[in-house]
């Protein structure tokens, strides 16, 4: 008995640990929440595997929104309105997450400026905001809050914090799209150093982001085409986000991997609303 012990004690972590630490170290990369270090993690300081932790990237999102999706409930219970409850919880997901794709959109935005590639990667690396990515912040931001608000004003409150849930994890996966199959457009950026996952990443992300849509979509009581459309619409505006970077830089970024995860947020919510009676 006791050499059994000791040989699961010193074997192979069991995979739930395994995608456990995954979750943490994509939370601690994609947000700025204070995540605690698990009793069987090695090392986590260390620079983060995001070609394997990519694989729970859906799970990390739907983490991502519960903090947004409580303050959105308990705003929608105290009866603050619809349109008060949207503002406070797009203002929590910003700040949970530090702004990080908010900050990808803008300079991908403003990127647009730029004549050549090399003038748009420079202007995408630059800290400094133009006309075009504040442009660009006012008008998703208003289409997030809107978007959450109409949804509030049709369905109950429980469908709502359902739907922000699903767009949180579908709009990392669209995001994701850029990161998998285009290469980075640059050898000294951030998106490159944290490497490259692979295209079997991608579609283990892409069942679980399924897979999270379908269930959290049916305690909502969504119709199943709001669903499909959640899900179309997401998965279309990383491919068109793909094709775009494309052309526009020859590969990828993070920026525009960010960029893409806010539209693709605004899509899936877009998307379930036009499903819904007015």
């Amino acid at each position: 008995m006791s050499e059994q012990i000791e040989k699961t004690q010193t074997g192979p972590k069991a995979i739930w640990q395994e995608l456990s630490v995954d979750l943490v170290s994509c939370l601690r990369f994609y947000s700025r929440l204070p995540v605690p270090a698990l009793p069987w993690e090695q090392s986590p300081h260390a620079l983060p595997d995001f070609p394997r932790l990519a694989r729970v990237l859906p799970l990390a999102g739907v983490v991502l929104g519960l903090l947004p999706a409580l303050v959105l409930g308990i705003a929608l219970l105290l009866d603050l309105g619809p349109w008060l409850a949207a503002i406070l919880s797009v203002a929590t997901m910003t700040f949970t997450t530090g702004a990080f794709h908010e900050d990808g959109l803008a300079d991908t935005a403003d990127s647009f400026g730029g004549a050549t590639k090399q003038r748009r990667l420079e202007i995408m690396r630059d800290s400094r905001i133009g006309s075009f990515g504040a442009a660009a912040l006012m008008l998703t931001l208003a289409l997030r809050i809107a978007a959450l608000a109409t949804l509030a004003s049709r369905i109950e409150w429980s469908g709502v914090l359902a739907a922000l849930l699903i767009a949180a994890s579908l709009s990392r996966t669209a995001g994701l799209m850029l990161l998998v199959f285009l290469p980075p457009a640059r050898t000294d950026g951030a998106s490159y150093a944290v490497g490259r996952p692979t295209p079997e990443t991608f579609w283990f992300a892409s069942v679980l982001a399924g897979g999270i849509a379908v269930i959290l979509g049916l305690l909502g009581q969504f119709p199943p085409t709001g669903i499909f459309l959640m899900l179309a619409l997401s998965g279309l505006t990383g491919l068109a986000f793909m094709r775009l970077a494309q052309r526009h830089i020859g590969g990828q970024t993070g920026d525009m991997a960010g960029a893409a995860q806010q539209v693709a947020e605004i899509a899936a919510l877009v998307g379930l609303l036009t499903m819904l009676e007015a």
